[in-house]
């Protein structure tokens, strides 16, 4: 098995995939995750055969875009691996950190870990915070033509995994029910490290975004 080649063919094949992606979900969402899982990775002992198939094709067939289908992504991964020739114990570990890397809901519960999916779920979690995270969740706000902002429509902090998947709320609220609380859920020190910065950002960004909406900058 050539790995070198493996990636590299991964990287084509993702590229190709999702050439007509929404902008946040995109081959330079990968790209991006990539990078970081590689940054997280060197502090810490995984495979990195893993993390790195495990980032170029965390997002292959996004649930969101599949009419909440969660089978979709593994399944295309395995295929696409099991001509790769991949063995098949690499092939499992890919499937589950697919079914297992996005953020569900405060009430989800995981099924499975390993050190491999920890780096990926903070290398993911980081492109989702920060100013990238910002642009991505208006990005996806609008492709979903949610309203920016609607003061009379609270955040909900309880809703159950389905209740989250089929949220229409204002764009704002989705920074109070996920991205304000993933830097306390990072696992690894170099996670934790780079999302309290972007977490910061945030902060000042909503600041300022009220100011604005009520005539006060």
């Amino acid at each position: 098995m050539n790995k070198k080649e493996i990636i590299s063919n991964t990287v084509e094949f993702v590229k190709s995939t999702l050439k007509d992606a929404e902008g946040g979900h995109d081959w330079f969402h990968i790209l991006r995750v990539w990078n970081n899982a590689k940054q997280i990775a060197k502090n810490e002992n995984v495979d990195i055969f893993i993390v790195e198939l495990g980032a170029l094709l965390h997002d292959i067939a996004d649930s969101k875009f599949h009419k909440g289908d969660e089978t979709i992504g593994p399944k295309v991964a395995r295929e696409f691996l099991e001509n790769e020739n991949v063995p098949d114990e690499v092939i499992i570990h890919i499937e589950n950190i697919i079914s297992n890397i996005s953020y569900k809901g405060g009430n989800f519960k995981q099924k499975f870990n390993s050190p491999e999916l920890e780096v990926l779920q903070d290398a993911d979690r980081l492109d989702a915070i920060g100013a990238v995270g910002i642009a991505r969740c208006f990005n996806y706000g609008g492709f979903k033509n949610r309203p920016l902002y609607n003061p009379k429509i609270t955040p909900n902090l309880t809703m159950s995994k389905e209740e989250y998947k089929k949220s229409k709320a204002p764009t704002i609220n989705h920074f109070y029910e996920k991205l304000l609380l993933l830097k306390d859920k990072m696992n690894t020190k170099t996670g934790q490290r780079i999302a309290a910065d972007r977490h910061n950002y945030m902060e000042t960004f909503l600041q300022q975004f009220y100011n604005e909406w009520d005539g006060n900058s």
